[in-house]
């Protein structure tokens, strides 16, 4: 191959113009070109010409090659406009597709920045791009960035609309996505109903929103688009319920918390009992709960959580223990202290050694004075009592199904919430007449003695008909749940330094 043929292929994206040299300038490869002598149409009247009036010099960053940075000493024309009386005179040819006005890069270069900026941001993207041998500064690659254009998208038929935490309990942000293809449609400074109302009428067409329990949205959406259906999301609802249904096994812990041994309670199990005590003594005498609250220095809520407990919650920490030496002999030892509770530890180590024993005597001390040699499962806690009524069946382990069938039986109230629980969530896949269906639940969960589940029935029936939607239709959030947890990433990146507008450009980039 030639050396015309070389310089052909290896800087093919200047084809438009004649290299006349190439040349080794240490850390970078200084190539000197220039025009080529065609006809240009004039900017303003657009009559070709090709008569040079004068010269000039430019200095542009081309694509690295061999891992340097190539750099090209372009010499254009300033032409003369053939027609007189035309308003420019005189102009200087340009370069489409390779050289745009007033740049020091090249289109293609440019565009390669502004991709890693898209995906890094300001330092990171510096840090990159240096190493790929196309310096810029943080600003100059945040200006790339700022220059690629926000895709054009209609407005979808079903909309989702979620809030994202730009600074968690204090500054939020709208996201709104299409809810069949998760695309991001746009993004929102703040999450209150006359911002979203503004753009929901700005945006008209959407037959749908998908949304969780904010009544804010709600609002927003009822004023902006009266006949578009309200989608409640179902994980939300699912999470709603969840929250609820660990209240109500917080407050029937006397009941399903006797299935395991007793351990010996703490000081914070000490003031538990004294503060149910307390509370209950003073309900008893006619004193309300916001007077409660008042005499004994606590929190509302903590009053009524404590008043709607028919006994003090044992709250007892699972204990999380490590594979011992001793664990072989757990049986043996179970068997022996059952036979005689007096029996010397130096005689059951003694007993355990002839069996094969390696271990410590101090090990074994710590193995019975913990309650492991009686225990065969760890101490439930309420945590975990949820995560088994709340579980799918099919995904319990065997042993898991026997705590959750004696945790179930403890008391009526139990057993009630269970089959609640698993009828709601033959709910959660959207069927037709799942509306009538909950209809059914509702009735029968206001019928049990479950307080804190009332309350939640309370909240399905305030936003009945979104809830509906939400059984029977399949949209839901889970696309916009997706892009918040990638939008979080991108904040991570920027380090809360960069403002909002900068933020929005991103998201509706990725």
């Amino acid at each position: 191959m030639d050396v015309n043929s070389l310089v052909g292929t290896v800087f093919s994206g200047l084809s438009a113009l004649v290299v006349e040299d190439v040349a080794d300038g240490g850390d970078a490869i200084v190539v000197t070109a220039r025009t080529r002598d065609v006809a240009v149409p004039c900017p303003v009247c657009g009559s070709p010409t090709a008569k040079a009036h004068g010269y000039h010099r430019r200095t542009v960053a081309d694509v690295p090659v061999d891992g340097r940075q190539v750099v090209v000493h372009l010499r254009v024309r300033r032409l003369a406009c053939p027609i007189l009386g035309c308003r420019r005179q005189t102009f200087r040819e340009q370069i489409p597709g390779l050289l745009e006005r007033h740049q020091r890069r090249t289109v293609r270069l440019a565009g390669q920045v502004s991709q890693v900026a898209r995906e890094l941001c300001g330092r990171a993207a510096t840090r990159l791009a240096g190493l790929l041998a196309m310096p810029v500064s943080r600003s100059t690659a945040l200006r790339h960035l700022q220059r690629l254009p926000l895709p054009r998208r209609e407005v979808p038929r079903v909309i989702a609309v979620d809030d994202l935490a730009l600074k968690r309990r204090h500054r939020y942000a709208t996201i709104m996505t299409n809810a069949e293809t998760g695309e991001r449609i746009d993004v929102l400074s703040d999450r209150t109903a006359d911002t979203l109302e503004k753009w929901l009428r700005e945006h008209p067409g959407a037959e749908a929103v998908c949304r969780d329990g904010s009544a804010t949205y709600a609002e927003a959406v009822r004023r902006a688009l009266p006949d578009a259906v309200q989608v409640s999301d179902r994980w939300h609802l699912w999470r709603n319920l969840r929250d609820k249904v660990q209240l109500e096994i917080r407050a029937h812990a006397g009941c399903w918390a006797t299935i395991n041994p007793s351990r010996p309670g703490g000081i914070r199990e000490q003031t538990t009992r004294e503060r149910w005590n307390k509370i209950h003594d003073l309900h008893g005498q006619g004193v309300d709960l916001l007077e409660c609250a008042r005499r004994l220095s606590l929190a509302l809520n903590t009053v009524k959580r404590y008043a709607r407990m028919p006994e003090p919650q044992a709250l007892r920490l699972t204990p999380a223990y490590r594979p011992t030496l001793v664990d072989p002999y757990r049986d043996h030892l179970r068997e022996r202290r059952r036979a005689d509770p007096a029996v010397p530890v130096t005689h059951l180590l003694r007993e355990i050694r002839d069996l094969g024993y390696t271990g410590s005597a101090n090990l074994l001390v710590r193995y019975l004075s913990q309650g492991r040699a009686e225990g065969d499962r760890p101490v439930t806690t309420p945590r975990h009592a949820g995560r088994l009524l709340l579980t799918d069946p099919e995904n319990l382990r065997p042993k898991e199904t026997a705590l959750l069938e004696k945790i179930t039986a403890a008391c009526p109230e139990m057993t009630q919430l269970a089959d609640l629980i698993n009828v709601f969530a033959t709910l959660l896949k959207p069927t037709e007449g799942n509306d009538l269906k909950l209809t059914e639940w509702i009735t029968t969960a206001r019928a049990a003695a479950l307080p804190h589940l009332h309350s939640f029935t309370n909240g399905l029936e305030i936003d009945r008909l979104a809830v509906n939607a939400g059984l029977t239709l399949p949209y839901h959030n889970g696309r916009t749940e997706g892009v918040n947890t990638r939008t979080k990433r991108i904040m991570r990146q920027m380090h809360g330094r960069a403002g909002f507008d900068l933020l929005r450009h991103r998201i509706l980039l990725a």
